[in-house]
């Protein structure tokens, strides 16, 4: 086993995020179960839900622009601010077009969001714990794609949106795992 010693910046890094990673984790599955159970059909709380998902995401993509400036460009963490501030209005605006619209907009926003999280993870490899967020990045492109083509089915669904963050949120508790040693020095 080779150990390596990860620098300062490193490290602080590591523990903000693995700190995210579990939070992001917690909130995923809370969101996910709340949204499946009451999801069936597009109505106030749904909208609430699904406007909230991305604007959490808004929040987590700041406290990790904060956390991470020493070590890599911020800009896509900006660019993850921007679209999820947009997909939020968007779904909401989506929401009085009805379910199909919705998905179109939560897929957009599930594929730009994904292939942001997939970067940023391959640019912080040297930190450790990022290939859990890589997978994860790509998956969400995938599952975007998939939402936009569900659109179109006969009819349409907010619950496989909704499932959609219970891989995430695997993704991230992996991942807050796996950055334990590099919070720690190791």
């Amino acid at each position: 086993m080779t150990t390596i010693a990860a620098s300062p910046g490193i490290s602080r890094t590591a523990s903000a995020l693995r700190r995210l990673y579990f939070v992001r984790f917690a909130f995923a599955i809370v969101w996910a179960l709340v949204t499946i159970a009451t999801a069936k059909e597009i109505g106030p709380l749904a909208v609430t839900l699904f406007v909230l998902y991305p604007l959490f995401d808004v929040g987590a993509a700041i406290y990790d622009l904060r956390s991470s400036r020493t070590t890599g460009s911020p800009t896509l963490l900006y660019v993850n601010i921007a679209v999820s501030l947009i997909s939020a209005v968007g779904v909401g605006v989506a929401a009085a077009s009805g379910v199909p619209a919705v998905l179109r907009v939560w897929g957009a926003w599930a594929i730009v969001a994904g292939l942001v999280q997939l970067i940023v993870g391959v640019t912080r490899r040297r930190m450790g714990g990022q290939w859990p967020m890589i997978i994860s990045g790509g998956i969400s492109v995938l599952a975007g794609g998939s939402f936009i083509v569900g659109a179109s089915a006969d009819h349409p669904s907010l619950t496989n949106a909704a499932g959609y963050a219970i891989p995430g949120a695997i993704f991230f508790l992996i991942a807050a795992v796996r950055l334990g040693r590099a919070a720690k020095g190791n």
